[in-house]
């Protein structure tokens, strides 16, 4: 179903891939749009057991699209340098292709804001992001992407260097 990976010299393993997910801050969240033009959308989140998690208004234009086709993908770059002497870049970056759905159950969409919460304000203290998550949870949505193919792909002139 998934298309093999046409330079596998430059693939990434699963756990390299997955080491991209837990640390990265910002990914592109593609679907499909309106009149199926794709629609992407730069997004937060967090990854946990082959899962990433976004939060969002419970409207809009990205709602509409899950409703639409709950299928998606998701790609976060890891690195981006531009080697302008050699008329290339240096990058590595990872694609997840899977199915989203819109959190229903109170219980676990409060528990992935937390999780976004403690990813992206580490130093705020546990009272100050209760009373944050308190007040903007009526009016939030959270989307959970499960993820059915993961790839990475890194430029061939880092090949052999750890990641």
């Amino acid at each position: 179903m998934f298309r093999e990976m046409r330079r596998k010299r430059q693939a990434l393993s699963k756990e390299a891939c997955e080491q991209i997910l837990k640390d990265g801050k910002t990914g592109v969240l593609a679907l499909l749009g309106d009149d199926d033009y794709p629609y992407t959308v730069p997004l937060n989140y967090c990854y946990e057991n082959g899962k990433l998690y976004f939060h969002c208004a419970k409207s809009g234009h990205k709602i509409d699209a899950v409703k639409k086709c709950a299928q998606a993908s998701f790609c976060v770059i890891a690195q981006d340098d531009i080697v302008p002497q050699k008329f290339t870049t240096y990058f590595c970056s990872v694609i997840a292709f899977g199915q989203v759905r819109i959190v229903s159950d109170e219980k676990e969409k409060l528990e992935t804001i937390n999780k976004l919460a403690i990813k992206y304000c580490p130093d705020e203290s546990a009272e100050a992001m209760r009373r944050e998550i308190e007040r903007e949870f009526p009016a939030l949505c959270v989307l959970e992407f499960t993820i059915e193919h993961l790839s990475g792909k890194q430029a061939i002139e880092l090949c052999g260097k750890t990641r």
